[in-house]
């Protein structure tokens, strides 16, 4: 057989859209065209595929006219996760491992020179892609066990395309993955390891039981950093499809989602956070910091030292518990469903909540000092209305 086509999956956000590796040998100048939409990473691979089936013992058909299309076209594709599907493509169009076997399988993973398999990044959204799909799931072993959190999906795992290869071919059965055990939940704070405070802790408490946002005001050193990072360990544990969730989003940002698996997320960005970090963005968008606390707990130190801009895009994730980032190519929503917590310490002219006191003010009105003066020097005190500043 001349033409194979082996099911994989891109990553898209946090999404996992299908994609069909279409090898095509032909007679004709020995050749090999790559073609879909492939990015650097992607056209690359088709040397390390090249090298891998040498290495491993296996034919490169070389001496054909080689044609992989990756469709859809207009999908974008990026990284080394499509090289176990160029290669087992290859295999099954040439005729080494029979076709038959990878009708019901996706496959996802990179190829090391050597023939090992690598492991990649998304994997989960593509277990749970592929357990709607009813389909099983071949990758590198090493993510077995972050894609063994999803019920329900068949795994077939292996550390070199030598191994797979023959568990394919039904010459040998690959070593069976180990008895999946609940992940231990991470530790988490008490809050009544807090002394004192007992109005804070009752707000704390407030603000779990109904789902409410909280702004912690105080002096700095009173606890206000100490009794966010309480709030996770009071909130009702997360349900299944929510631990999914978390872990889906976990699984895009290079994290583990096991390190966190099944407790709920508390992130704290730094008060110089950029937008595209808050809530996420990039030329291919990831999910930012609002993402990433999707079903936990957003803080927010040192409120006022955030820029506004970046404070005004908060509107949208606290409305509608999601977000959209808009790109030329595409249009993608990430999940932000969170509790927000900030903290501020009081203003320091007058020690309250209080923007300006009465000297404030006059300091206040001396940053206009520049825009008061025209180019001659003469005071233009037109320019500001007569209650600037004060509020």
């Amino acid at each position: 057989m001349s033409l194979a086509i082996i099911h994989s999956r891109a990553r898209l956000g946090i999404d996992a859209p299908a994609v069909s590796v279409e090898v095509h040998l032909a007679n004709g100048m020995p050749s090999l065209t790559l073609v879909g939409l492939p990015e650097t990473a992607v056209r690359e691979s088709k040397d390390r595929v090249r090298s891998a089936l040498q290495n491993a013992q296996l034919e490169f058909p070389g001496s054909r006219r080689i044609t992989i299309s990756l469709a859809p076209a207009d999908l974008p594709k990026e990284g080394g996760r499509f090289d176990l599907a160029i290669a087992l493509g290859l295999l099954a169009a040439s005729g080494q491992i029979p076709a038959a076997a990878l009708q019901d399988c996706e496959c996802i993973g990179e190829l090391a020179l050597s023939g090992e398999l690598r492991p990649v990044q998304g994997v989960l959204p593509v277990a749970l892609a592929c357990r709607e799909a009813g389909r099983r799931l071949i990758l590198p072993r090493a993510n077995a066990t972050e894609a063994a959190l999803v019920d329900g999906v068949e795994l077939i795992a292996a550390d070199h395309l030598l191994a797979l290869c023959a568990h394919l071919r039904g010459e040998e059965t690959l070593p069976p993955l180990p008895a999946a055990t609940p992940p231990t939940p991470p530790a988490v704070a008490e809050l009544a390891e807090v002394q004192g405070q007992e109005q804070a802790k009752r707000a704390l408490i407030v603000a779990a039981a109904g789902g409410h946002n909280l702004l912690l005001f105080g002096p700095p050193g009173t606890g206000k950093t100490l009794l966010a990072s309480r709030l996770p360990g009071i909130l009702p544990p997360l349900r299944e499809q929510e631990a999914l969730e978390v872990a889906a989003i976990q699984s895009v940002c290079e994290r583990t989602p096991l390190q966190a698996w099944p407790g709920r997320p508390f992130r704290a960005p730094h008060h110089g956070a950029s937008a595209a970090a808050l809530v996420g963005g990039g030329s291919h968008p990831r999910p930012g910091e609002v993402s990433q606390a999707h079903n936990g707990v957003l803080f927010l130190d040192e409120l006022p030292e955030f820029d506004r801009k970046v404070l005004e895009m908060l509107r949208e994730p606290l409305e509608s518990g999601s977000i959209h980032i808009a790109r030329a190519r595409e249009q993608l929503r990430f999940p932000a469903r969170f509790q927000l917590v900030a903290a501020m310490n009081p203003c320091p002219c007058t020690g309250n909540m209080q923007t300006l006191g009465a000297r404030g003010n006059i300091t206040y009105h001396g940053q206009f000092a520049n825009h008061r003066k025209g180019g001659d020097g003469n005071a233009r005190n037109d320019q500001l209305p007569a209650d600037a500043g004060i509020r």
